[in-house]
């Protein structure tokens, strides 16, 4: 899900689109049930640094443990968790094989609670963080079946094993469009660590929290698995803009998901009949680091590039995910062009212009540029689009200074009699000064 940035509900259950160029059929969201329910893995983190004892003076292995237990306890029984751990067999000093040590204790299925217990309770801290090789062998076990898949990552410290850097591989998940999302839980994080894991859950839509109590832990773990085994209301359909307005894909109201590079533009078209009202919106998450002093932009306009509206939104640095709108209205160029054919005196493309929709196109910008010239480019940063056709909303006509002489009028006649006004209060405040 990029991140503020990246967020618009319209229907339950997921959805794909087919993406057609040309005068073809725009891409809609498809309602169908998932094939099974949500799959969710707790990804644990048991490197030996969950040895240390500063939590109310209990070790943080501890106090992981029994806010496990508590949520195993808690779980309906149709979730279907699995438990997969980092850094909790190899304690030698070959990094080699210390960077492969994860395995899952638990697999992806409906609950054994005293079969996830026992798995818990033998946990030892161990070893180092091997978190890519971890997220990379946790989507593995969720499988791809079609059913939204969630990994909940909880950690005390950033990986110790890059490459694979895991806010890399986040990003490759992500990419593969395969309904993913990784959300993150630091416990006791510092900066850096805080940093990696909003990396990681901002490259797949998910979300970061941090803990520093059993009870904030035990309460965050909950809300997570509560949350992802629960399909989202929504889920964007994949699409792919183009450099340019003739091949861009054709929408349908909805939400999508694409990728953009770094400033990049991706261009995006939407048929809007005559009295429909377009509004749309884009959500670009900051999944990498980049320069500070950045910008957004949405763009309207028509395909031979006349600009018809624009939204925009900047950040300078401290800022997770960039959000831009737009409305435009059909209806002030129905009218143009309804005048010019009945000024060539065409009464047929005048009544043609009622019945005639207006492709729009969408462009997506931004202004972002990389840290390092050796920064990832690939796959783009995550986009979400959100499109919606309503019913215009008329505005009133009403006379102004380039409609005539009326508004001149008004004004004249206001200012005359204002004047007369003026004039009797002072002969009325000049006599009565003299009487006196």
């Amino acid at each position: 899900m990029i991140h503020k940035s990246l967020s618009i509900v319209v229907a339950t259950g997921l959805i794909s689109a087919a993406t057609l160029l040309g005068a073809a059929a725009p891409a809609f969201a498809d309602e169908t049930e998932p094939s099974e329910p949500p799959r969710v893995e707790l990804v644990l983190d048991v490197s030996g640094s969950m040895k240390a004892a500063d939590i109310a003076g209990e070790t943080r292995i501890a106090v992981a443990k029994r806010a496990f237990n508590k949520v195993v306890d808690a779980l309906p029984e149709t979730t279907q968790l699995g438990i997969r751990v980092l850094g909790a067999t190899y304690s030698g000093n070959n990094k080699r094989v210390a960077c492969k040590d994860t395995q899952q204790i638990t697999p992806v299925g409906p609950v054994n609670r005293t079969q996830a217990k026992n798995a818990i309770a033998t946990l030892k801290p161990t070893g180092y963080t091997p978190i890519g090789l971890a997220l990379r062998k946790a989507a593995d076990d969720l499988g791809d079946t079609g059913s939204v898949r969630r990994i909940v990552l909880i950690t005390d410290g950033e990986d110790t094993c890059t490459p694979p850097d895991p806010c890399e591989v986040a990003r490759e998940l992500a990419a593969q469009g395969t309904h993913l999302v990784i959300d993150t839980l630091g416990l006791t994080p510092d900066e850096k660590t805080r940093k990696q894991l909003v990396c990681i859950s901002t490259a797949t839509g998910g979300t970061y929290a941090a803990a520093k109590s059993e009870e904030e832990l035990t309460d965050r773990v909950q809300q997570l698995v509560d949350r992802a085994a629960l399909p989202p209301p929504v889920q964007p359909a994949v699409v792919t803009g183009t450099a340019d307005c003739t091949n861009a894909p054709l929408l349908a109201p909805g939400v999508y998901t694409d990728r953009e590079k770094l400033s990049e533009h991706r261009f995006y078209r939407v048929a809007v009949q005559p009295d429909q009202e377009l509004r749309a919106s884009v959500s670009i998450g900051l999944d990498r680091a980049v320069n500070p002093d950045y910008g957004v932009l949405l763009k309207a306009s028509t395909p031979d590039g006349r600009e018809l509206v624009r939204g925009v939104d900047a950040g300078a640095g401290r800022t997770d995910v960039l959000s831009a709108g737009l409305r435009w209205s059909a209806d002030e160029q129905k009218a143009d062009a309804k005048a010019s054919a009945e000024a060539a005196d065409d009464d047929a493309a005048a009544d043609a212009v009622d019945d005639t929709s207006t492709d729009v196109c969408l462009i997506v910008s931004n202004s972002f540029a990389a840290v390092a010239a050796t920064a990832a480019t690939a796959p783009g940063m995550p986009v979400e689009l959100s499109i919606d056709l309503v019913d215009a909303s008329h505005a009133p006509d009403a006379p102004g200074l380039g409609r005539g002489f009326l508004f001149l009028l008004v004004l004249a006649i206001a200012g005359l009699l204002a004047g007369i006004l003026a004039g009797w209060v002072t002969r009325y405040w000049v006599a009565t000064w003299r009487e006196n």
